[in-house]
């Protein structure tokens, strides 16, 4: 065993002695995630892993502040990175790799070409919670090289004849109050359960201003990644069930998401090197402004009595375009007839799939449970120019079958062993196509071609819960992902290109070694973690500065981590905790395979602290007083000084207040409390740019109402 793992054995052991459990938002005992996240049914223990959910409650919590769902997952995961408060969530990574987001286990993300919009694909009043696995694994298939992130979306009334109506609505403003940075949204459901059919729909709109900085001062725009402020959206959602009897199921989800900006306002240049952050104006950018805009329907089947075992299924197909803001490419035609040519791009992705698994326990007559399946997929994506009407990246589909199998053994009372493969093949298909004029060397003529790739990817757990409050675990995991292809298809600036010769297109291989301990004796909960996970041939996002873009560069990384929270129930109406995640990470930088260099903070989150501290002060009013504290950090890059190489930390905090009203809750959040003034994570480590160089978010008020019929 490596000193690191003893060393961190030790130190788990150290800690059992005052044990304490994890956040508020994670239950260990024995806690049952859904069959769309854990692909096994009716699981009786945790998965080996560091596993979070952010129920309903806890939501709400969190939304009566922000309705940002990156801002909301950095309030309680502190090895989530910073949220960008943007609409792009390019690096915002869990456990310094990127999470794939699903939607009632239906995938999100565009890895074909990453675009950093999974994020914000389905409205907060449609969620019910959120459920997240932290670390690579491959559950899901291609993408989860940080976890996964599960979006649950509402469920209709689980009583026969039940009917609710839910009703939301709230304003929020900058603190103090400027005309342009008011916000309003509202939002509807409806469900009902009759006999064997059950229902649930809904509508949302919201609309949101200027946001501003703890000086008062007008934040900048993200003027091509887009943008959360200045912007409107809506989402029609249904969701409706058949139940044939109580063991077969058929329900059918769609589901469909806007966010638009309004192109309002342009951007002010800062001073990036001097500390001085961007600023916005009204003007009038050209072309339309950012835009988010996904369509999804799935149909899951389940027959819980399918040949003694449990069958579920799930068709989907989900349709999404990304729209960014306008550039200046220049002489992008390269022969002068229009030096000053403007064009914006689109991802443009459609994905089909299905999902099928059955499960079967109590095998051999022990506590066996076996679980085989099969996963099928075809993600098509391209990312075109607009004005210019040509493909930046060729269109582009991901074809993959991939049987799978898991089991789980309970030896005895108090030790379970858990364990899989997961077979991955893939068939990349990319037809002849030409780069465009403006490319480094103009146009070069690309021969297509279909290569492929194949992985088989293990995993294996053990947990003895050594009392019925002590739980100790340790998991090995393997998760699967390719580089952002379509980052490599636009670059190509050397005539006589191949696709099917083209190193970058390898996969990546991120593993996930863990070793936790959990404890929940009533009163206090502690959640101890330690994590390593290394890949031979990574991926990271590598910044040239003659294009300002990133590129993909393919080396080997090694990520390391700690993880730890404890919550005390100091007495019936009033809950404290803290957590605390820490996270190394470095590649080889010389290709030497050997680790030298400090991954760049647009690849991992820095070192963070949250804490908070509920009260019921009352039979009609409740508090949540939150902080979240990230530490300073410094980058060594071998050879290098740049302006990006530290991060000052911050300290933000929110508080939430919760009032029973005749009819419905009054709910009152202040975002960033004590106005803190301090510049974004993404923009202290990313190199210096001038327009993108921004400030967080200031105070805020929100208030909200909300009652169920």
């Amino acid at each position: 065993m490596p000193r690191r793992h003893l060393l961190a054995s030790a130190l788990l052991a150290a800690f059992v002695a005052p044990v304490a459990h994890a956040e508020d938002t994670t239950d260990i005992d024995r806690i049952t995630v859904s069959a769309s996240t854990s692909r096994v049914p009716d699981s009786e223990a945790a998965l080996p892993n560091t596993i979070t959910i952010i129920d309903q409650k806890q939501l709400q919590q969190q939304l009566a502040v922000t309705q940002d769902l990156s801002q909301v997952l950095a309030n309680l995961i502190p090895s989530f990175a910073p949220s960008r408060q943007k609409l792009t969530n390019s690096g915002e990574t869990l456990r310094g790799r990127k999470p794939l987001y699903l939607v009632d286990g239906v995938p999100q993300s565009t890895p074909l070409r990453e675009g950093g919009r999974d994020g914000h694909t389905i409205d907060p009043s449609m969620i019910e919670r959120i459920e997240v696995i932290h670390g690579a694994n491959a559950l899901q298939g291609l993408g989860a090289s940080g976890g996964i992130i599960n979006i649950i979306t509402k469920r209709a009334p689980r009583q026969d004849g039940a009917t609710f109506q839910d009703v939301s609505v709230s304003g929020s403003s900058a603190l103090p109050h400027e005309s342009d940075s008011t916000g309003y949204r509202a939002s509807y459901l409806f469900g009902t359960r009759r006999g064997s059919f059950d229902f649930v729909g809904g509508a949302s709109y919201a609309s949101e201003g200027l946001y501003y900085d703890g000086d008062g001062n007008p934040l900048a725009v993200n003027a091509v990644q887009g943008d959360l402020m200045d912007s409107e959206s809506y989402n029609l959602f249904a969701k409706t069930g058949w139940n044939f009897d109580e063991e077969r199921r058929l329900q059918l989800t769609a589901n469909h998401y806007e966010l638009q900006g309004n192109n309002d306002y342009a951007v002010v240049n800062g001073n990036a090197v001097n500390g001085i952050p961007a600023s916005s104006v009204r003007g009038t950018p050209l072309g339309e402004g950012p835009r988010n805009r996904s369509t999804s329907l799935s149909l899951d089947y389940i027959d819980k009595n399918l040949a003694g075992g449990y069958l579920q299924s799930q068709l989907y197909w989900v349709d999404f375009k990304g729209l960014y803001g306008s550039s200046d490419w220049g002489n992008f035609w390269g022969d002068g007839r229009d030096p000053a040519w403007w064009d914006q791009s689109q991802n443009v992705s459609e994905k089909v799939g299905g999902k099928f698994s059955w499960s079967r326990g109590d095998l051999f007559g022990l506590r066996l449970r076996a679980t085989l399946g099969l996963d099928l997929a075809r993600d098509t994506t391209s990312q075109e120019l607009v004005r210019a009407g040509l493909d930046w990246v060729p269109e582009t589909t991901y074809q993959s079958w991939s049987p799978f199998v898991q089991a789980e053994w309970w030896v005895s009372d108090s030790v379970m062993i858990s364990g899989g493969l997961r077979y991955e093949h893939g068939k990349l298909e990319v037809d002849d196509y030409t780069t465009i004029p403006a490319n480094a060397g103009g146009s070069q003529f690309v021969q297509g071609g279909t290569p492929t790739t194949s992985e088989t990817l293990p995993n294996l757990g053990i947990v003895w819960e050594a009392t019925d409050a002590l739980k100790f675990y340790a998991s090995y995991s393997e998760g699967y992902s390719v580089a952002d292809i379509g980052r490599v298809l636009r670059a190509i600036a050397r005539p006589g290109q191949r696709v099917d010769n083209l190193v970058d297109l390898k996969p990546v291989i991120a593993d996930n070694q863990e070793i936790g301990l959990d404890y929940d004796d009533g009163r206090w909960i502690v959640h101890v973690a330690a994590f390593w996970s290394d890949s031979d041939f990574g991926s990271r996002l590598d910044y040239d500065a003659a294009t300002q873009t990133y590129n993909v560069a393919r080396e080997r990384t090694e990520i390391s981590g700690f993880e730890g929270s404890a919550a005390f129930q100091f007495s019936d109406a009033g809950r404290v905790g803290l957590a605390y995640a820490s996270t190394d990470a470095r590649y080889d930088s010389n290709k030497d395979q050997r680790v030298d260099a400090d991954m760049p903070g647009a690849n991992v989150s820095p070192d963070r602290l949250t804490a908070f501290w509920d009260q019921s002060w009352n039979a009609t009013v409740s508090t949540r007083l939150q902080l979240s504290h990230a530490f300073d950090r410094d980058f060594q890059y071998p050879g290098v000084t740049a302006s990006n190489d530290h991060f000052e930390g911050y300290t933000t905090v929110d508080v939430q207040t919760r009032v029973q009203l005749p009819v419905g809750y009054l709910n009152v959040g202040i975002e960033n409390l004590l106005g803190e003034q301090y510049i974004s994570y993404n923009s202290q480590v990313s190199p210096p740019r001038n327009d993108t160089y921004t400030a967080g978010r200031g105070r805020v008020l929100t208030v909200g109402w909300q009652h169920r019929f």
